[in-house]
């Protein structure tokens, strides 16, 4: 037993990495497929050298021992290609290419458990473990070819794979983790072929490994994803680091409701205060209305200066998109008008105003690899700006359409006014107090 606890030993790290991958992020594919590769590496190790150790396997039934390390393969290269979809490219980036080497690395792993099938024997004769007994003289066994050649292969086409994807500039978390197994996978190989007692010296320096990285990438998403649950709905947020920022917030036409608000006044209160102060009263400001445009599940589009975009009912539809855009301006008119009244000095008074208005625009991701940024664009967007600019200290400007979604009492009735990019008087109201 004292000489299977080193392999049991690195088994169970394996499976424990696959657990904490799993439970850490148990709602994102990619964790998903790499927890999976640990776990059928851990497997791998338990019934390839610990349970024959205990039981008599027959030759032809040995076949069935390779499967967990097929598995761990095609699982590995998976998660690449999952990470893969996760990342966007630059325009006109050929993605193809890649995609299809880790596809070929999937079915070479495929290929290493069918020959397992096909020739058992040579497969534990002179492949696994297969330097303990030949040395170098490994390299001139027909058998070790068999096998060694489609791992190799898999292994070349994941490697392609990473050099491929870091090529597109991942973010600073999921490039750790791929370095790390990058680094890791050559000790994972190593454990084939070496002999039994150095084996899991090879595996443990690569599970170590590949365990840095995985701590360093949920981390920096810990940190990253309360960076957005701030600005964003947790539920966007969520959608974020599941599915990555190219399928959550891809090219689509919703119907929704813009907020704009901004604060009146902030130019000559930039001017009389210092600068230290003014970035002070920037930051509550910003905290505030994230902090309320995440309890209606909306989206801040945009900070400029002192105003802010919000889109509510994007990237996730919502049907009373226009309630919760009135109500999420009336608690931005609450919160921040008791804070303006705290921020105003004598000399320099702030105060907020706010416009509202519905219809249908098109939002999604434009920009290049480097930075991206989530946008909507529609004549919406343009009337809640322009509501914004009307509205007076403390008065909601909502637009006849965002009045009717509401279906709602409790409006003023404004007059109709011109606006800057409309031909015509618009149809206005004013939220009531």
């Amino acid at each position: 037993m004292n000489e299977l606890t080193p392999h049991v030993v690195v088994a169970l790290m394996a499976l424990g990495i696959g657990v904490a991958q799993w439970s850490a992020d148990r709602d994102s594919a990619t964790s998903r497929a790499l927890a999976l590769a640990m776990e059928a590496i851990g497997i791998s190790v338990l019934v390839n050298v610990v349970l024959p150790a205990w039981i008599d396997i027959p030759l032809w039934a040995t076949g069935w021992l390779a499967l967990p390390e097929s598995l761990a393969i095609m699982a590995t290269l998976e998660w690449l290609y999952r990470v893969r979809q996760t990342i966007p490219a630059a325009p006109g980036m050929n993605t193809r290419t890649g995609d299809r080497l880790l596809r070929l690395g999937q079915l070479s792993g495929l290929v290493y458990g069918l020959l397992a099938f096909v020739a058992p024997e040579a497969r534990l004769r002179e492949f696994m473990h297969a330097s303990e007994a030949y040395g170098w003289g490994l390299l001139q066994l027909g058998g070790f070819w068999l096998f060694a050649v489609p791992v190799l292969f898999a292994s070349l086409t994941g490697l392609a794979g990473i050099l491929l994807l870091l090529n597109r500039r991942p973010d600073q978390g999921e490039r750790i983790r791929v370095l790390g197994l990058a680094v890791a996978v050559p000790f994972f190989t190593a454990g084939f072929i070496l002999p039994r007692d150095l084996a899991p010296i090879a595996m443990v320096i690569g599970e170590i490994v590949f365990l840095v990285g995985a701590m360093h990438y949920h981390v920096l998403q810990g940190q990253r994803g309360q960076f957005l649950s701030r600005f964003l709905s947790p539920q966007v947020a969520r959608l974020v680091s599941e599915r990555g920022l190219k399928r959550a917030m891809q090219e689509n036409q919703l119907e929704i409701t813009v907020v704009c608000c901004d604060l009146r006044g902030f130019s000559a209160y930039a001017q009389a205060v210092p600068s230290a102060r003014v970035l002070q009263v920037l930051r509550e400001y910003y905290d505030a209305v994230g902090q309320l445009v995440a309890e209606q599940e909306a989206t801040i589009k945009d900070f400029a200066g002192d105003g802010v975009l919000i889109l509510v009912g994007a990237p996730l539809p919502a049907a009373d998109h226009a309630q919760r855009a009135l109500e999420l301006a009336r608690r931005i008119r609450s919160v921040c008008g008791e804070l303006t009244r705290r921020w105003s000095q004598p000399q320099a008074r702030l105060g907020i105003g706010i416009g509202l208005a519905s219809g249908p625009v098109t939002v999604g991701v434009i920009g290049a690899a480097s930075r991206l940024e989530y946008t909507a664009v529609g004549s919406a967007v343009n009337l809640a700006c322009r509501l914004c600019e009307q509205a007076e200290d403390g008065e909601i400007l909502v637009a006849e359409r965002t009045r009717e979604l509401s279906g709602r009492a409790g409006f003023d009735e404004a007059s109709p006014q011109l606006v800057k990019g409309f031909s015509g008087p618009v149809p206005r109201s004013a939220l009531a107090a």
